[in-house]
């Protein structure tokens, strides 16, 4: 055994599962992240007599969210694929937990939370991640079925539906758009044929439309998201101020705790909007950086997924792509809604943004693209290798 074998065992021995890139780019985010949150609300927590506030709640979750991903990371597999249905319908009682009076809190005119003693919980956080395991498991059951008919390509989307429309209620209008976007690419990666397909994402799209047009605040969101600068007072400020943020940047930035539009002017920069704020201190670098960052997460996702369906574990693969292209799409969304492309809705930033059970959920889909890896070790590292170096 060479010397480079044997330092290779060792890491293996001492790190099991972890992928080296994948580890760097989220690491890279949080540590990104805790700065930007320290230097996006410090003047909020001294309104408060504590400047530290939201940056000592922010490490307090991600050490909740290591302890949780390390507990997913030791559960396997099987467990998960056991367990994806029971978990997917008590996502469902816990999104209508939050419109029980008494249990339910409502901040910002929506009604996402469950009281947990003294920590909310916000239920749709971790829809994502059921919504995932259940799909996984869908395709593993019906693949033929998906694959040939149009009741198999239909059914998972009935169960979707309900979950969606709770989502609606609460109202939670970027979760409901993640969450079908990440379901539709399953099912496309599942073998749906292409027609169906198409078919779906056209209704989702109308339905998405019509929600829009019935709904006066949705639809003053678009109209302003057109050209927030007509709007530039009322319903056009967040986007006007997130753009003049990113203007201010240009190439390299103001500098780390220069910038101004989160002091005076940009709401929400610590959560929904951290990414302008990285647009105006960091410039277009910090972006890049970050953009970059989930170009590598959502590559070694399904480069982990794409060595599971290699050695037949088609379950875990599916959970690897679900996962990545839920953590990509909402990177997409937030930084699209940051830069324009998108309509505003409250969604947070990965790894990134203030807020509990966003980083949390986070940190559990890392835990499990680890065990997925582990599993792929375990069953021969050969081909694991390959898509290293893929």
């Amino acid at each position: 055994m060479t010397a480079m074998a044997r330092v290779r065992g060792e890491i293996d021995l001492r790190m099991p599962g972890v992928d080296g890139l994948l580890l760097a780019a989220v690491s890279v985010l949080i540590g990104f992240g805790i700065v930007m949150v320290a230097s996006a609300s410090m003047h909020l927590g001294g309104q408060n007599g504590d400047v530290m506030r939201y940056v000592n709640r922010h490490l307090f979750a991600l050490l909740l969210g290591l302890a949780v991903g390390w507990l997913v990371y030791r559960t396997p597999m099987h467990w998960w694929q056991k367990s994806s249905t029971g978990l997917y319908f008590f996502g469902l009682v816990l999104l209508a937990l939050v419109f029980i009076p008494g249990l339910g809190r409502e901040a910002n005119g929506a009604q996402r939370w469950v009281a947990a003693g003294p920590l909310s919980l916000q239920t749709s956080e971790f829809m994502k991640v059921f919504v995932v395991l259940y799909m996984s498991g869908y395709l593993v059951r019906r693949q033929l079925e998906v694959a040939n008919s149009v009741w198999g390509f239909v059914k998972p989307i009935i169960l979707l539906i309900v979950a969606c429309s709770l989502l609606m209620f609460q109202p939670d209008f970027g979760t409901t758009a993640v969450l079908l976007m990440t379901a539709f690419g399953m099912l496309f990666l599942g073998g749906a044929p292409l027609w169906q397909f198409a078919a779906l994402l056209t209704l989702a799209i109308g339905a998405l439309l019509a929600l829009i047009w019935v709904s006066p605040y949705r639809l003053e969101r678009v109209t302003s998201f057109l050209n927030p600068w007509e709007h530039v007072q009322d319903s056009g400020y967040q986007l006007a101020q997130a753009l003049i943020a990113f203007g201010r940047g240009e190439w390299i930035g103001v500098g780390l705790g220069n910038g101004i539009q989160k002091q005076f002017y940009l709401p929400e920069a610590h959560t929904d909007f951290v990414m302008a704020v990285i647009g105006e201190e960091f410039g277009l670098l910090g972006t890049l950086l970050v953009i970059c960052m989930f170009g590598v997460i959502v590559w070694r996702s399904y480069a982990i997924g794409a060595c599971a369906e290699t050695r037949g574990d088609r379950y875990a693969a599916y959970v690897a792509y679900g996962l990545g292209l839920w953590l990509g799409m909402q990177a997409f969304v937030n930084i699209g809604v940051n830069v324009g492309l998108l309509p505003t809705k409250g969604l947070t930033l990965p790894f990134l943004s203030y807020g509990s059970n966003s980083l949390i959920v986070c940190c559990i889909a890392i835990g499990m693209l680890s065990r997925v890896r582990y599993e792929n070790q375990a069953a021969g590292g050969g081909k694991e290798g390959q898509w290293q170096r893929a």
